[in-house]
């Protein structure tokens, strides 16, 4: 039994506002997905765009070389496609072009068939004031915790 992959995206839900959420398949090479098992991704600085054709692309997202690969090695900071229905895909890139909203990823994760699968949403971004509240709720949340753990 293979371990639980679990690549987050923390940033994204911290500077956008999350809409709607999917999730899409990846196409990957054998040096891609390997890679993934051993945890070695980051999708941190990572966004999604459509192309000319109508197809979804993840861009900037980090898979690192695989290790024990020869010169069949991926590039780390390739644009992979992603993977939709139709009906999806036609009402993401209707929202993005009329909009102005944005499609950010969440999480990249391996099913329990063991195929790459990415949690993507579409985002709104967040102003300055709405991101001081969500650091003013969290702490607030986390000195309730403490004090609840207090008189306990």
């Amino acid at each position: 039994m293979q371990k639980n992959i679990n690549i987050q995206n923390k940033k994204a839900r911290f500077l956008f506002e999350i809409l709607d959420k999917y999730t899409a398949g990846i196409v990957l090479t054998g040096t891609e997905i390997k890679s993934i098992r051993s945890s070695k991704a980051s999708i941190a600085e990572s966004f999604c765009e459509f192309n000319e054709k109508g197809e979804l692309f993840v861009i900037n997202a980090t898979i690192e070389e695989y290790a024990f690969g020869n010169y069949y090695n991926h590039r780390p900071k390739a644009e992979r496609k992603l993977l939709l229905n139709k009906k999806e895909l036609k009402k993401l890139h209707k929202e993005v072009q009329s909009s102005g909203l944005t499609i950010v990823p969440l999480r990249l994760f391996i099913n329990e068939k063991g195929f790459a699968k990415m949690d993507i949403a579409l985002a709104k971004g967040k102003k300055l004031f709405d991101k001081r509240e969500t650091i003013k709720d969290r702490d607030n949340k986390r000195d309730l915790d403490r004090i609840k753990k207090n008189f306990k």
